[in-house]
């Protein structure tokens, strides 16, 4: 199996978590993601993490061998 591009991973994060913003970077095998999305709003930076993997589902285990996020709800990207 492939490693997935950028542009993968951020489809795949789209696919399953409405987001306002989203930007993924990396090497094919490491990945840095910034997203930006309203469901963020009230949960734990941790609950946040759950939901992007919960988005990902087995390709966080298959193809992404890892992924650091910075999970903001709206408000806190707009400062």
């Amino acid at each position: 199996m492939a490693d997935p591009t950028p542009q993968e991973v951020r489809d795949f994060i789209a696919a399953g978590l409405p987001c306002e913003h989203l930007e993924v970077e990396g090497d094919g095998r490491h990945f840095f993601a910034t997203i930006v999305s309203s469901e963020f709003v009230g949960l734990s930076r941790i609950k946040r993490h759950q939901r992007v993997y919960a988005a990902l589902g087995e390709r966080m285990r298959e193809q992404i061998h890892a992924l650091s996020m910075k999970t903001l709800a709206p408000e806190e990207w707009a400062q």
